[in-house]
């Protein structure tokens, strides 16, 4: 647990590094807004979250069930986890920002596929303000 980071992640930076160079500014981890997106690109309303499996539930059905120490903890986190980030997402979109999610393994091994879906909320979002 002491090799967990919670902010500036692997993904994170790569992700934050390849908009930074097309020039795309953004915030990181911007407390102002619910759940402290990973990054917020505040020009445009987009935030993304850059989602560790474990963490957020992915397959959460199938790895539910191979949980074997601390079950009835690791089931209640991650749910309440699953159920905070839907709540943050909601929140977000009634305040008129898009909201993009990542896995952490997806970024990394798709970075280009990751960059080219923002840059596409970008250039959608840039379109509707002129």
């Amino acid at each position: 647990m002491s090799h967990v980071h919670l902010k500036r992640g692997t993904a994170e930076n790569i992700i934050a590094t390849q908009l930074w160079h097309r020039g795309i500014r953004y915030r990181r981890n911007y407390k102002k807004l619910p759940g402290s997106p990973d990054i917020a690109i505040t020009k445009y309303k987009i935030a993304i979250f850059i989602d560790g499996e474990f963490w957020h539930g992915y397959e959460w059905e199938d790895k539910k069930k191979r949980l074997k120490r601390n079950r009835t903890y690791w089931i209640k986190k991650i749910e309440e986890n699953i159920a905070r980030d839907k709540r943050d997402d909601r929140l977000l979109e009634d305040d008129g920002w898009y909201v993009l999610h990542f896995w952490e393994k997806m970024a990394l091994k798709n970075t280009d596929y990751c960059i080219e879906l923002i840059m596409y909320y970008v250039k959608n979002r840039n379109d509707s303000i002129f």
